[in-house]
């Protein structure tokens, strides 16, 4: 899955993205380097950001959406957004997929919407809003507390009829270094639960933390090593900024399983 983030203030790349035609440039060259799901979202999650308006967001996201399926219709495209209305223009237009950060948390009729237009709903966990996530997150047991969150935005979505479903526990969203360690050091429980499991640390700030403050341009390699892990563990779909080098590492991590 790659990332588009059509914001002027993502954590990573804000403001890269919101011309038109670099976007779709971008879409292109994620395409051709291994990316098979384009996410874009036209609201930062970064820890400490600000929300934006319906308006706002449908503006930054709609002309990507469109642009993006009529240039490269066989990609599948999933909106990153939490608002009701954004989503379902984004499924209207061609979308196939809902990428809620919030675990329809904050928008449950959701769920109504992506059973509607068959959509693959993608259910985050997150503990908190972006502005205040990262102020003194605290769980029981992050593993279990997540685990528990799943069993019941699952069995929530399903009594509203969607039928596919895809599971994040959220790396860096109201959870400190310890408890995204433990997150991913316990991935395979979750895989368990019986969905695809989605893992996106792309560049985040925990990989910074462990690196001697590596600034975010320098995460690569940790961003590599996080998701091969991952992959190690049974995830099935890694959401990233680096589309060749994660394809590159999939492809050699599926050459190696085939001889198990």
């Amino acid at each position: 899955m790659g990332i588009v983030n059509a914001t002027p203030d993502s954590f990573s790349d804000g403001g890269r993205f919101t011309e038109l035609s670099r976007a779709r440039d971008h879409i292109y060259l994620m395409k051709k380097s291994g990316a098979s799901i384009i996410d874009i979202g036209g609201e930062s999650t970064r820890p400490g950001s600000d929300s934006v308006s319906e308006k706002e967001e449908l503006s930054r996201v709609m002309p990507v959406i469109e642009g993006g399926l009529s240039n490269f219709p066989e990609l599948l495209y999933s909106i990153d957004t939490t608002k009701y209305e954004v989503a379902k223009q984004a499924l209207k237009a061609g979308a196939r997929i809902i990428n809620d950060v919030s675990g329809l948390q904050k928008e449950p009729r959701m769920a109504e919407l992506a059973a509607e237009y068959q959509a693959v709903y993608i259910i985050m966990h997150s503990q908190g809003d972006p502005k205040t996530m990262q102020q003194n997150p605290v769980y029981e047991d992050v593993v279990d507390d997540v685990y528990s969150f799943f069993e019941r935005q699952i069995k929530f979505a399903q009594s509203l009829g969607v039928e596919e479903i895809v599971i994040d526990p959220g790396i860096g969203f109201g959870k400190t270094l310890v408890h995204n360690l433990k997150l991913l050091a316990h991935l395979d429980k979750f895989t368990k639960i019986g969905f695809p499991v989605l893992v996106g640390a792309s560049r985040k700030s925990m990989i910074g933390k462990i690196l001697d403050e590596r600034p975010v341009e320098d995460r690569l390699t940790g961003t590599i090593a996080i998701h091969y892990d991952a992959l190690i563990k049974g995830a099935s779909i890694l959401r990233v900024h680096d589309v060749r080098e994660a394809s590159d590492s999939v492809r050699i991590f599926s050459a190696i399983q085939s001889q198990r």
